[in-house]
């Protein structure tokens, strides 16, 4: 699949953008370093290592826009928190003509994978996650590109709550740090090469 193959609508005036990349996570320092906000961490990674600002926003996030002498990309982080995260990708995604959906990345922790595990994918279910359900729902498509962070399972299905917001043992944290580079890593892939390719690259693994 070509990610970022050239829309087939007029484009906007000004710089048009290949690429809407989001992470997902709840704001509020409270959340931080949790198990929820791995997609908040990425995004962070890839605005440093752009050298970009996120700032506040009229779509309900901080954003960033990055120009590079290869492509044109948005770095966004909902304000919203999780459970309404399609609240700003949704505008976003219309504001900034993101017409086709598999140009949109989302970056989010995954019950179903193991700590520290990074999985790239395009389209599927929704996994019981409200913040790509939310997503679903305002851009009226699930075949989104998905970076996907393990954060392991709850000891129960009523502590999935608990599990994905409290505080993160030092051991796995070590894990979620590295995670957190490797999927900054495989999102840099999917904007190079596309999807595609950075299954075949990070899947592997």
């Amino acid at each position: 699949m070509a990610l970022l193959r050239r829309s087939k609508r007029p484009e906007r005036r000004g710089t048009p953008f290949s690429a809407l990349i989001v992470g997902v996570g709840n704001p509020g320092r409270e959340y931080e370093r949790s198990r929820h906000n791995v997609g908040f961490e990425v995004v962070d990674e890839l605005a440093r290592r752009a050298g970009a600002t996120l700032k506040a926003s009229r779509d309900k996030c901080l954003l960033a826009e990055v120009h590079t002498d290869f492509i044109h990309y948005l770095l966004a982080k909902p304000m919203t928190y999780v459970n309404n995260s399609g609240q700003a990708v949704g505008p976003l995604a219309r504001r900034f003509d993101i017409s086709d959906v598999e140009r949109i990345i989302v970056v989010h922790d995954e019950l179903d994978l193991p700590p520290g595990v990074v999985r790239v994918k395009v389209g599927g279910g929704l996994a019981g996650h409200n913040g790509l359900r939310s997503i679903t729902q305002h851009v009226k498509s699930q075949e989104f590109v998905r970076v996907r962070i393990g954060v392991g399972k709850p000891p129960s299905k009523e502590r999935g709550g608990e599990h994905v917001l409290s505080k993160v043992p030092v051991s796995e944290r070590t894990l979620l740090d590295d995670a957190v580079l490797r999927a900054a890593d495989a999102t840099e892939l999917i904007l190079k090469h596309g999807a595609d390719t950075a299954m075949q690259q990070t899947n592997a693994g």
